[in-house]
């Protein structure tokens, strides 16, 4: 039988976290860019936001050489554009367009989506104008590139990320009907806002009213565009199951493919060069913990972490932190843990004291100082008295004293390799774990545990995140420490059973042996690799058959 899958010649693809690490997302976009590029050398652009002009980006190579005709015919279409590669693996090409001289036809764009579309931006504030200003100017750059410089006789896709893309997708569908185009929501603006709201999700879920949440939650005009971008693009996609059942309730739409996230091994180092950078990170860990505590921490101590987004309740801060005040009262514990908390805060640069410290001479060997005041906190922060991490510690007594055998280090800052304090990168610090905590209760898909086990770090997660549904189904049933992973069932009610199990699976973990421990390593590496985008990009080109499949309709009927 013959093979009728249609495949893209050509893929643009937008989000607003090209070339601008903020979230999953961008690990989402920077893993598979090599994968794709692979398969279609530089025949894969990506469209990204350009607010980084008059100032070095460290992520972006621009190449002024480049596809200069095309820049100079759509600069007189209005169209202000960079172009270079994005500095990852593969190294594909990317198009930053600053989208900031469409404000002036705001109203014009909003009219036009609510006559085609019937997308509501009256209810609009915060980040809505910008995103649907670059997403408005993400589409008209594919409109552009693709009259001056691709065959009509190609196929082509344009993929679009989240709410923050909807208005450039539905634009592409009107004014370019050649072109599939693929929407992907990473999670839905109302179920995030449900969840963050303390409001129960899950056994509620079907008795929501998307619409009806979204006026109550003042989130009109995000769902709209969110809503219509899913019920109008050629192919609508998510991440998991999970959030595919969120999809059909609040938005009314299932899914045509889910889409889930996968890893690029190639991030992750090899033999003798992972374990060198595995040593310097605890080093380095270990110098900022003592510099900090006045303790003298060592590598017999095992150090955990949960990082991500500062979402209290949806990443779980809060019963990770609740089980770390429970195991400080637990005897069963054999070691000292050193529990980091990775959540960027608004934090106000790096404490001086603590760099001071660290210059010293005597950095290597700073234990045995007095600790600095609040020596919880690695970097000052603009509001400590209003900071939920800082006020739970203080509030459970976790002032790391010398007699608790927990310490926790918050760490409110990105870890760009510049952050004043570890100055290594997330990556960089996170091949020195032993452990990593991300209970959440609110999780798409969830990078962090995916990430974690790419390194060899064992991890903690739950049932309602996508990552933890997926181990639990390679597994075949519930997945635990020596396959790896360990998967907490979690639903809206049982917070206290959550908190018990995190603090069980640490206490477990602290006091397993050699053995157990090496075989819970190797079964996270072996997980990655399951998870490796060589496996997982069928199912992108499941969404390419799809979306080219209506565009093909469209131009037979044309």
């Amino acid at each position: 039988m013959r093979d009728t899958t249609l495949t893209p010649d050509f893929i643009f693809e937008a989000s607003w976290e090209v070339c601008n690490k903020v979230g999953g997302i961008y690990t989402v976009l920077s893993t598979r860019a090599k994968t794709l590029q692979d398969a279609l050398p530089d025949r894969v652009v990506f469209i990204g936001p350009d607010f980084w002009q008059g100032k070095d980006n460290p992520l972006f190579e621009e190449d002024k050489k480049m596809l200069s005709q095309w820049r100079k015919a759509a600069a007189r279409e209005g169209l202000h554009v960079r172009v270079g590669r994005w500095v990852i693996p593969g190294h594909p090409i990317v198009v930053l367009v600053d989208f900031t001289p469409f404000y002036a036809q705001k109203d014009d764009i909003y009219g036009s989506l609510w006559a085609d579309y019937q997308v509501d931006s009256l209810h609009a504030y915060g980040d809505y104008d910008e995103a649907s200003m670059f997403s408005y100017a993400a589409g008209r750059v594919v409109e552009s590139y693709y009259n001056h410089l691709l065959d009509e006789n190609k196929r082509v896709v344009y993929q679009a990320h989240e709410w923050m893309t909807g208005l450039g997708a539905l634009y592409v569908k009107k004014h370019v009907p050649a072109i599939g185009t693929i929407f992907t929501t990473h999670a839905t603006s109302i179920g995030r806002s449900i969840a963050g709201n303390g409001k129960p999700l899950y056994d509620y879920l079907f008795a929501y009213n998307g619409n009806q949440m979204a006026d109550e939650l003042n989130m009109q005009s995000k769902h709209s565009i969110e809503r219509q971008t899913a019920h109008n693009v050629d192919c609508f996609t998510t991440v998991s199951d999970v959030t595919d059942r969120e999809c059909f309730e609040l938005l009314d739409k299932r899914c045509d493919v889910v889409l889930p996230n996968g890893f690029e091994m190639g991030f992750v180092p090899k033999g003798v060069s992972f374990m060198s950078r595995r040593r310097k990170a605890r080093q380095r860990i270990f110098e900022v913990a003592n510099a900090l505590m006045g303790t003298t921490l060592d590598d017999s101590t095992m150090i955990i972490s949960t990082s991500g987004r500062y979402e209290w309740k949806n990443k779980g801060i809060d019963v990770y932190l609740d089980a770390l005040h429970r195991i400080v009262r637990d005897d069963r514990l054999q070691r000292m843990v050193l529990a980091l908390v990775e959540v960027p805060g608004w934090q106000a640069g790096p404490r001086v004291d603590l760099q001071d410290r660290l210059a010293s001479a005597s950095s290597q060997h700073s234990g045995g100082q007095a600790p600095l005041p609040d020596p919880i906190v690695t970097h000052n922060l603009h509001e400590p008295g209003s900071d939920r991490v800082t006020g739970s510690l203080h509030y459970y007594d976790m002032n790391n004293r010398d007699t608790q055998r927990v310490k926790v280090m918050f760490v409110p800052c990105y870890l760009d390799g510049k952050d004043g304090i570890f100055n290594m990168s997330y990556y960089d610090l996170l091949i020195g774990l032993d452990l990593s905590v991300y209970p959440s209760y609110y999780e798409p898909w969830g990078y962090t545990p995916l990430e974690s086990v790419a390194f060899k770090i064992p991890c903690v997660t739950t049932s309602l995140s996508g990552f933890g549904m997926w181990a639990n189904e390679v597994k075949g049933e519930s997945s635990h420490l020596l396959d790896g992973v360990e998967v907490i069932p979690r639903t809206d009610y049982n917070y206290d059973e959550v908190c018990t199990a995190i603090c069980e699976a640490i206490v477990q973990y602290a006091n397993a042996s050699a053995a157990d421990v090496d075989q819970a390593r190797k079964a996270a590496y072996a997980l990655a690799q399951q998870a490796q985008w060589k496996h997982f990009i069928k199912y992108y080109y499941q969404a390419y058959n799809i979306a080219l499949r209506k565009a093909e309709a469209r131009k037979e009927q044309a």
